[in-house]
């Protein structure tokens, strides 16, 4: 897991490049918020307010992007309002809360913009009872924030905008149904059960960290689009929390507040927490839990016990994620599986195309944009099979079949990686074989996602780098109709 979290592929550094640039952005909102003489309250929020608009908004294009960083504070301000007006309400305070929950995941059926949003306006209401914010600190946690997200926003679209090359990482597309077909829907009912059974529970355990379970709901439901997603998600958050409580007992304890190495351990922990997200869920919840607790050593209140609390209320978090999603209009693994694969093989044709054409002399061929997109489709196939291949599977069967896929998928991606490599050297020439070639992988892909017969291998071995890439590709693609398409045994996903 841990060799994973530093070693998985990552084309154009795009999760290296994200990581340095988040650590910018939010080092430069805090800054501005302390020169703009904030309260350490103030300052919190505003690093949390450019964190969100870093690592949330993935819209397909800058200009998109730029529309849904401006509409974060539009949408995250009321909340803040609601939250702090509705301080001293509990039950009020507590009904918004779980109406802001049910939402921000409905709000995903419009996209990567409702995705976003709906996770800013959770996080605006959480922060306030992290922060028991009053209204009379509203003015001052309004500044924090706009000048924070206005922070972001010159960091990502002026000095470090890289997604002008590269494109970000896709968000799952909401399925076509209405009502309670709709997967958004389902899992917005999930959610709000799931956040009502953790904020009963968690304020039995403590009136005052009480939001810490219901936050814990929340993150298990991000970026997840089944019922297996959600419990192992659940199992690895609570996984992460235990080893970045261990870390914390080791660094964040001892440091106990102190500017100078907080500020440095909260640096390491906002890159891991952007490094690791694509790949590691677990080491991404690490570094969340590490930030955690730099941040309560600055407020003064960091001890074991507090730590130990933290560990309790995110079980209660998780347990509640995991009843909702098996007894609350569960939502099987199949069609979000299989949806995923067969986005992975059109995009390795698509890349085998795209190499070739750069191959035969084209000057508008790229085909490293579409590497980063397969890279981040294969990570999505990996977390919706992610409950096949967890070791406590009940089923062995269809485990080996899953890591076969898996491991199919990433020798296409290898081969992909090889191919253009040669196809970026200038002194690569075009061979006529190619374009059979790339018609036999186009073959080979669309036999897969229709279910058709087997797809025959290549029948030699080329010498030529490019070709022989290709039909690495070819072989992989044959390889996978057995596991994935096997007649006599039960499906591969479902269930």
């Amino acid at each position: 897991m841990l060799k994973r979290a530093f070693t998985a592929p990552d084309p154009g550094r795009v999760r290296l490049r994200s990581a340095g640039r988040a650590v910018l952005g939010i080092g430069l909102a805090v800054v501005l918020c302390g020169a703009a003489g904030q309260s350490l309250a103030g300052a919190v929020t505003g690093g949390l307010a450019a964190l969100l608009a870093l690592f949330t908004v993935t819209d397909a294009t800058v200009r998109g992007q730029a529309v849904t960083t401006a509409l974060l504070p539009v949408v995250g301000l009321p909340v803040l309002a609601a939250a702090a007006e509705l301080h001293d309400v509990p039950v009020a305070r507590d009904l918004v809360f779980l109406a802001v929950v049910g939402a921000g995941v409905y709000a995903r059926r419009w996209g990567p913009r409702g995705h976003s949003l709906g996770v800013f306006a959770f996080m605006t209401y959480f922060v306030a009872q992290f922060l028991h914010a009053t209204p009379g600190q509203l003015p001052r946690l309004y500044a924090a924030v706009l000048l924070s997200v206005l922070a972001a926003a010159v960091v990502r679209f002026g000095l470090w905008c890289y997604e002008r090359h590269l494109p970000p990482a896709p968000v799952p597309a909401p399925h076509a149904g209405r009502g309670l077909a709709r997967v958004t829907t389902r899992q917005a009912v999930q959610a709000t059960a799931g956040a009502g059974f953790a904020l009963v529970v968690g304020q039995a355990v403590s009136g005052q960290r009480w939001y810490w379970a219901v936050g814990a709901t929340w993150w298990i439901f991000v970026n997840t689009a089944s019922r297996g997603e959600t419990l192992v998600r659940g199992f690895r958050r609570v996984l992460g929390t235990v080893l970045g409580i261990a870390l914390g007992l080791l660094v964040a304890v001892p440091v106990h507040g102190a500017p100078v190495p907080t500020a440095v351990l909260t640096a390491v922990a906002v890159f891991g927490i952007f490094y690791a997200a694509a790949v590691s869920y677990t080491w991404m919840m690490l570094s969340v839990t590490l930030l955690a607790e730099l941040l309560y050593g600055l407020l003064g209140v960091l001890t074991p016990s507090l730590l130990a609390l933290r560990l309790t209320e995110t079980a209660v978090g998780a347990l509640g994620a995991g009843l909702a999603v098996l007894f609350v209009l569960p939502v099987t693994t199949h069609l979000t599986t299989d949806a995923w694969i067969q986005r992975a093989l059109r995009c390795v044709h698509a890349c085998t195309a795209e190499a070739a054409a750069r191959l035969a002399g084209s000057a508008t061929a790229d085909p490293a944009p579409l590497v980063a997109e397969l890279e981040q489709l294969l990570g999505r196939v990996r977390l919706s099979v992610a409950p096949l291949v967890h070791p406590l599977s009940p089923m062995p069967g269809r485990r080996r079949r899953a890591r076969r896929v898996l491991a199919l998928l990433d020798d296409c991606a290898r081969e992909i990686r090889g191919l253009v490599a040669v196809a970026a050297d200038p002194e690569a020439s075009h061979d006529a074989r190619l374009a059979a070639a790339c018609w036999r992988v186009e073959a080979a892909v669309e036999a897969l996602t229709r279910g058709s017969a087997h797809t025959a291998g290549p029948a030699e071995q080329p010498t030529e780098p490019a070709l022989a890439h290709l039909h690495g590709v070819e072989r992989a693609l044959a390889d996978l109709a057995e596991p994935l398409r096997a007649p006599s045994r039960s499906p591969l996903i479902g269930a």
